[in-house]
């Protein structure tokens, strides 16, 4: 298959949970976003000199490029894999930049003042993480052989879960302190216990 078969076959794909277009790099940090998002979820790629609408524009300069390195190995901490390659269609230059899952999450990326924030990618958006988020990337880091003690304090959490709920309504609901939910929503989690999703905006929690 040739470059252009082959790119027209992703575009017509659309961006997707593991897709994203990108009509031009004007922003190291804004790109590192999505790297972010992908690096933290399920991987991905970057088709850079793509329209929304999937057309063919091109990457535009050597700043472009650099940019995009930029992105990868300056603001995003810890550095994430990341794969460059260039495509030559019609005199355009199309860059897809391939992300895979990382093993170190989180993958926080970093604005110009050094502000770091980790992304998740959900349909096609990258939404800021949330902090069971990076709760269950620290659980999700330990060993396999940990396990799950129900004892009153966890009890008290889940008779608090009542349908699904934010992080802050099943704070106040339990009367437990903040940080201790967070810590065993994101432990409950991960033994499956408890779920979440991301509606209207929000992340909301319930049992299984």
């Amino acid at each position: 298959m040739d470059d252009k078969r082959y790119l027209l076959s992703l575009i017509r794909e659309g961006e997707h949970q593991q897709q994203d277009f990108k009509y031009r790099v004007s922003d190291a940090c804004k790109l590192a976003k999505s790297v972010s998002a992908f690096a933290n979820t399920d991987g991905g790629r970057l088709l850079i000199g793509v329209r929304d609408d999937g057309h063919l524009s091109g990457v535009r300069s050597e700043e472009e490029i650099y940019m995009m390195h930029q992105a990868a190995y300056k603001y995003c901490k810890p550095e994430p894999s990341i794969k460059f390659d260039t495509f030559h269609v019609d005199g355009r230059t199309i860059v897809v930049a391939t992300v895979p899952p990382s093993d170190k999450r989180p993958i926080c990326a970093h604005d110009e003042e050094g502000k770091p924030r980790a992304y998740i990618r959900i349909a096609d958006e990258n939404i800021v993480a949330s902090p069971v988020h990076l709760a269950l990337w620290r659980e999700t880091q330990k060993p396999k052989g940990t396990v799950m003690t129900y004892n009153d304090t966890v009890r008290q959490l889940l008779d608090a879960i009542q349908g699904r709920q934010t992080l802050n309504q099943i704070v106040r609901l339990s009367k437990l302190p903040r940080p201790k939910v967070i810590t065993l929503l994101a432990r409950l989690i991960r033994f499956g216990t408890v779920q979440w999703e991301y509606t209207d905006q929000q992340f909301l929690f319930s049992l299984t």
